[in-house]
């Protein structure tokens, strides 16, 4: 598994698997616990395995979580998505600045959000399936939501947005979001 850093995002990774293929198709580890400890990522550390299922179109995000944010590792386990890490940590030598990255089913790319980053994608399959692992339990009352479209981020999503959720709809611009993690 090859690990590259993120230049515009500080702390962020990209872990890209080798697929085994043949005439069954391919094999690939998703996850290792040896590779995430030389990366500096405590494998233990994660607590929650989550999955989406969305739409062509669907976008979900941008979120993030006030107090002591959580980590993610993210991976499309089927299809392909539009994928956003916004980093909003004050201290960080990246603040602000947002990455985009294409994911894909085929190629099985994980990218690890640090914690006080923001993420969101969207769906470029019928469908998309994204795999989560998170590093502490999830809790509603701490997410902040960021508004997909904001000028200030003007992040060139690739298709007309079909669904959203509500939340993500009505979301606050980033300098009205900004002041909720504080």
């Amino acid at each position: 598994m090859d690990v590259c850093a993120v230049p515009r995002i500080d702390g962020a990774l990209l872990f890209t698997p080798v697929p085994r293929r043949d005439e069954r198709g391919y094999f690939c580890r998703t996850f290792d616990a040896d590779v995430m400890r030389a990366a500096g990522i405590e494998p233990a550390a994660f607590t929650q395995d989550s999955i989406s299922r969305s739409a062509k179109g669907v976008v979900r995000g941008l979120h993030v979580r006030r107090g002591s944010g959580e980590a993610k590792l993210v991976r499309c386990s089927y299809g392909a998505i539009f994928d956003v890490v916004l980093d909003l940590r004050p201290a960080s030598p990246t603040y602000r600045n947002w990455e985009s990255f294409e994911l894909t089913g085929e190629e099985q790319v994980t990218v690890f959000v640090p914690a006080g980053c923001a993420h969101g994608f969207q769906a470029l399959t019928e469908p998309a399936d994204v795999s989560y692992r998170i590093d502490r339990p999830h809790d509603p009352t701490e997410d902040v939501t960021i508004a997909f479209d904001d000028p200030e981020l003007a992040i060139s999503w690739p298709l007309p947005v079909t669904v959203m959720s509500q939340r993500d709809r009505l979301a606050p611009a980033l300098a009205t979001a900004a002041t909720l993690l504080r």
